[in-house]
C-alpha cells in the first residue's frame, strides 16, 4: 500500500490535493494536530479508523508515524459525471464496471485491465470495504489505469439509481441470475461485480434491473472475481458488437 505517515506529511497530503484513501489514527490522541488532520478527512469524506499503537507501529515502514497514517492512491479518481461525459462525446452507449467490495488489489488491476480491453468506459467503486488505487492495483493494470477512468463513491446503490435516470440498465453477476448468453447486455450498461467472498450485497442487488450469470460446469460454485468480471464483459462485447 501506499502510505504517507506523521503528522505534518499526511496534513500537507490532505492540503495538496492528494487523494486519500483511508487514515489511521491512534485512539485517544485529541492534540491541535491530530484535530486539524480530521478536520481535513472529514472535509473530503475520508473514512477513518481509530487503531491502537501498536497497529500503527506495524504498518509503519518509517517508525515515526506520530500517531497518523494515510493510505494514499498511487492515482487520482474521476468522477463518474465525467466517465458518463466521456462516453456521451464518443458517441457510445455508456459500458460501466461497477465493483461492489473489491477487496483484492489484484483482482482490482485486473479487472481495470480487462475493462480497458473490453471498451468500458470507467470502473466505478466504493470508498467503504474495498481496494484503493494502490502501487499494486496500478502494476496489475499493467498501465490501464492511463486509459481507464475510476471512480469512488460512498453509496453504490444511490449511484445506481441515479444513473438509472440517464437511462443506464443495471445487471449484477449472480449466480441465480439469467444464464449470460440470453441476457441482454446491449445499449447503456452497468455490469456490477461483488466481492470475492460474498458476491453482491443486497441492497446494490436489489437496485439492478436483473441478475446475470457465467455458466460453469465444474464441481466447484464459483470463479476468482476479475475471471467472472471479464467473462462478462466479452459477452457484452459480443452482444454489443
Amino acid at each position: 500500500m501506499d502510505r504517507i505517515e506523521g503528522r505534518n506529511p499526511v496534513l500537507e497530503a490532505f492540503r495538496s490535493g492528494r487523494t486519500v484513501d483511508k487514515l489511521f489514527v491512534q485512539e485517544h490522541l485529541g492534540d491541535g494536530p491530530v484535530r486539524t488532520i480530521l478536520r481535513e478527512a472529514k472535509k473530503q469524506d475520508v473514512i477513518v479508523s481509530f487503531v491502537k499503537k501498536e497497529r500503527l507501529d506495524e504498518m509503519s515502514e518509517t517508525g515515526h508515524h506520530q500517531g497518523v497514517i494515510a493510505q494514499v492512491s498511487a492515482y487520482d479518481y474521476a468522477s463518474v459525471e465525467s466517465i458518463i461525459a466521456a462516453a456521451e462525446e464518443r458517441g457510445e452507449a455508456p459500458f460501466l464496471i461497477l465493483l461492489d467490495g473489491i477487496e483484492d488489489p489484484h483482482n482490482l488491476g485486473a479487472i481495470i485491465r480487462t475493462a480497458c480491453q473490453a471498451g468500458a468506459h470507467g470502473v466505478i467503486t466504493t470508498k467503504h470495504r474495498a481496494a484503493g488505487l494502490t502501487s499494486t492495483v496500478v502494476r496489475a493494470s499493467a498501465g490501464a489505469l492511463n486509459y481507464v477512468p475510476v471512480a469512488k463513491v460512498t453509496n453504490l446503490s444511490r449511484t445506481i439509481e441515479e444513473l438509472k435516470e440517464k437511462g443506464i440498465w443495471f445487471a449484477c453477476a449472480d449466480m441465480d441470475g439469467t444464464l449470460m448468453y440470453d441476457a441482454n447486455l446491449r445499449g447503456p450498461l452497468g455490469l456490477v461485480i461483488g466481492s470475492e467472498g460474498s458476491g453482491v450485497s443486497r441492497l446494490v442487488k436489489e437496485s439492478c434491473d436483473f441478475a446475470v450469470s457465467v455458466p460453469m460446469t465444474g464441481r466447484i460454485d464459483s470463479l476468482n472475481a476479475s475471471v467472472a468480471a471479464g467473462v462478462l464483459m466479452y459477452e457484452a462485447v459480443r452482444q454489443r458488437r
